[in-house]
């Protein structure tokens, strides 16, 4: 099994001067995305809870020489993201792209996870992406034109262990993914869902150097014998998001190296 990936990113002509609103953009995939989507010479809105992490994101897109803005928040508060839209509308004049990416996980056995708990997991990562779109929605549906991904995950395609509010709500965004395609497909909007497996993200790293991941087990699982690097995900949103998409919306695209079509443990 090959331990390499195709690093190259490709470009997207029409994806230049799109508005792309990133929710936890300030490590991990979020800044992955961001700067792939720099690169496209897309303008960039950018959120995340920590101000410090997202300014430091902000300036590494302007360093491609692209403008963005960067604002903390928490995607559960009504007032924050009214805020980032509001800002995003003075700045930029709107969203053409959503990107959903902020989120939580939970792993602990069902019989002890806390309402509180669960409860936070649900406004995190699903209620505020659904509010999220809605927002984006009310500009996107009176163009008739915009892209909204969410992101969704293997264990929201299959089941794993202690992950229930997880696999709860990462399956429940592939289902809100399908009802608000179908509903806006007319309208010229597309929405569809990314489903990435383990992927070597700085958090990940940290993990597995603390022994709280093992990554020998995990390599085992997985057909092709590796996690996924940030960019192999970056470059799935940047071609969901682009005009070579243009025929596919409401669709859950696993990026798993096979995670989840391979049945035996």
């Amino acid at each position: 099994m090959s331990n390499r990936a195709n690093k190259t990113e490709p470009t997207y002509s029409d994806l230049a001067g799109k508005r792309v609103l990133i929710t936890g953009a300030g490590a991990g995939l979020g800044r992955s995305m961001a700067l792939a989507f720099a690169r496209q010479e897309c303008l960039l809105i950018l959120n995340d809870l920590d101000q410090n992490s997202v300014n430091t994101v902000r300036k590494e897109v302007e360093e491609t020489g692209t403008s963005a803005i960067s604002l903390a928040g928490s995607v559960t508060s009504e007032s924050d993201m009214d805020e980032l839209f509001l800002r995003a509308m003075e700045e930029f004049g709107g969203v053409d792209i959503l990107i959903n990416n902020a989120g939580i996980s939970t792993h602990e056995p069902t019989a002890d996870i806390t309402l509180e708990k669960w409860n936070k997991c649900i406004d995190v990562n699903l209620t505020a992406p659904l509010r999220c779109s809605q927002r984006a929605a009310a500009q996107m549906l009176q163009r008739g034109y915009g892209v909204i991904l969410n992101m969704s995950s293997i264990y929201g395609l299959v089941a794993g262990p202690e992950r229930v509010a997880y696999c709860a709500t990462k399956a429940a965004i592939a289902m809100i993914t399908k009802v608000m395609a179908i509903e806006w497909a007319e309208k010229g909007v597309r929405v569809n869902a990314l489903a990435p497996t383990y992927v070597r993200t700085p958090l990940v790293e940290g993990l597995i150097k603390d022994g709280k991941i093992n990554l020998a087990e995990l390599e085992a699982r997985t057909p092709n014998g590796r996690l996924a690097l940030p960019e192999e995900i970056s470059n799935l949103a940047l071609f969901l998001a682009s005009d070579a998409a243009s025929s596919i919306t409401g669709q859950v695209v696993a990026a798993d190296g096979g995670w989840t079509s391979y049945g035996y443990v």
